[in-house]
């Protein structure tokens, strides 16, 4: 029996078989790259976004913030107060917008590389926008509303007022409906991201180094030549 023979075929298919292996585990690098560069540029973006929304709900403003609301042909003096007012959260939600239609386009990514099962802060986050834009339109009408003292529907519409209030303006109420969603919206998005950023590298991360890689490839080039 020719041992040199059969030892030369069995280092040769071991040697393939290392190198099938190892192009694998640099597929998987590759892909793992894409994700770590998702999830950092994912995570960084909720972050502004959290800037942007306690920018968006801090109760002071200044004029300029509203100098292009227009007031309508027919529209009282307290209406027109009351849009200009509630028009501030548009206004710094407009000079974000960029920002949020970078978090929208990007859910689709994420979902594609991490599952729809880890894309609900992207969810979270929108609802809490649209929530914010929304107190904004009902304070436009609230505000404007003529409510006498001795009106039966006074306690309804300061309760609604309180409501709507708290959504817009931050810092009202010590359990701010508006900080702590948006904090766990933070925390359920560290989780998915830093576990992809802090994830330990493959027990064979060692394949990837170049000069291994170019001696795997020359292993399997011989391997693969005709007979």
């Amino acid at each position: 029996m020719d041992w040199l023979g059969v030892l030369t075929q069995i280092s040769i298919l071991v040697a393939s078989s290392v190198a099938i292996y190892g192009i694998n585990a640099w597929r998987r690098e590759y892909v793992g790259k894409r994700q770590l560069e998702l999830a950092e540029d994912s995570l960084a973006l909720f972050y502004e976004a959290q800037d942007a929304i306690k920018h968006m709900r801090h109760p002071a403003s200044y004029s300029s913030e509203t100098d292009d609301v227009v007031r309508g042909e027919h529209e009282a003096e307290k209406e027109f107060i009351a849009r200009k007012n509630a028009y501030v959260v548009f206004h710094r939600y407009n000079n974000y917008q960029v920002l949020f239609s970078k978090i929208n386009a990007s859910r689709y990514r994420f979902m594609a590389q991490f599952g729809k099962n880890q894309a609900s802060p992207f969810d979270d986050l929108r609802v809490i926008v649209n929530e914010i834009k929304a107190s904004s339109n009902v304070l436009s009408r609230l505000w404007a509303r003529e409510i006498h003292i001795d009106d039966e529907q006074w306690k309804e519409h300061r309760a609604q007022l309180n409501k709507y209030e708290a959504i817009f303006w931050s810092g009202l109420k010590d359990d701010d409906p508006i900080d702590e969603r948006l904090d766990k919206v933070i925390s359920d998005m560290e989780i998915v991201c830093q576990q992809v950023i802090f994830g330990k590298g493959s027990p064979l991360s060692f394949l990837n180094k170049p000069y291994i890689k170019n001696a795997l490839l020359r292993m399997y080039e011989l391997y693969k030549r005709p007979k």
